[in-house]
């Protein structure tokens, strides 16, 4: 009875750890895009800029999406719905 239970096991993971669970991968983190480029200086009148953070219904994308910083993601936020505000940028697309 043990030697079967230790042939199964050994059926299943062939060349892979005992851990190994295709399900539950890992996943490589974003690096945020304000963090990495000091250069990089976000403008609420540049709509070109901000559409990198907005999906195509006009909605703001959020942090896992994006892979910015909570800094970063309070300051493209407000940037995006001041460019709302003065009609650079549309509520919601068609």
């Amino acid at each position: 009875m043990a030697d079967n239970k230790k042939n199964r096991k050994n059926n299943r993971n062939n060349n892979m750890d005992d851990d190994f669970n295709p399900k539950f991968r890992k996943v490589r983190k974003k690096v945020c895009p304000l963090c990495s480029d000091k250069n990089f200086e976000l403008d609420f009148k540049n709509a070109e800029q901000l559409k990198k953070f907005i999906n195509d219904k006009g909605k703001i994308l959020p942090r896992r999406a994006t892979g910015a910083c909570a800094k970063h993601q309070r300051e493209i936020t407000l940037a995006v719905k001041r460019a709302r505000h003065i009609a650079i940028l549309p509520y919601t697309q068609d």
